[in-house]
């Protein structure tokens, strides 16, 4: 398999193990961090039943401050994590899982946070409205057909149904 294929976006049905596998990668993140994570959520597609998905987890970890957030990003470098900032998303800060886990999307975000109250609202609309999720799936295996080789673009392409999913659901300002 080349580099290129192995990077291949690929949505597939849900997996009724993704669950079990978000148990176990956020009982070793308690673990990590302690009583840092005051809350570990489980995002993004994989988090919502019934919905197609690429099949990376990805993972919410809510601390109280900016003092927690920085520890938190020092306790899981010393465990294998390689911080990435925040990617051009401000108030989530993105580590690259160690080499040899299991591949996942893991985020350190305060607690209340925009960003966090937008994938909270985004996650628990698509779990609530089987139209909407049938929508997104769609989109996504479209954007995943046409953007096979291309991360920037399938994410982008989604860009435009997440943010007016949001402005429906929340509050301007």
């Amino acid at each position: 398999m080349t580099l290129r294929e192995n990077n291949a976006i690929r949505v597939v049905e849900y997996d009724a193990d993704w669950p079990l596998r978000f148990q176990t990668l956020a009982a070793r993140v308690r673990a990590l961090l302690g009583a840092l994570a005051m809350h570990v959520e489980h995002i993004g597609s994989t988090s919502v039943p019934g919905l197609a998905a690429k099949p990376i987890l990805d993972i919410d970890i809510v601390v109280r401050d900016a003092a927690d957030l920085q520890s938190g990003i020092r306790q899981l470098e010393k465990a294998g994590y390689l911080y990435e900032g925040d990617l051009g998303v401000p108030g989530r800060e993105a580590l690259r899982c160690p080499a040899g886990s299991e591949r996942h999307h893991l985020y350190l975000l305060l607690q209340g946070s925009p960003e966090l109250r937008r994938h909270l609202a985004f996650r628990d609309a698509l779990r609530a409205d089987r139209v909407l999720r049938e929508e997104y799936a769609a989109l996504k295996r479209t954007l995943a057909q046409r953007f096979h080789d291309d991360r920037r673009a399938y994410t982008s392409g989604k860009s435009d149904f997440i943010a007016a999913v949001l402005k429906r659901l929340l509050p301007a300002g």
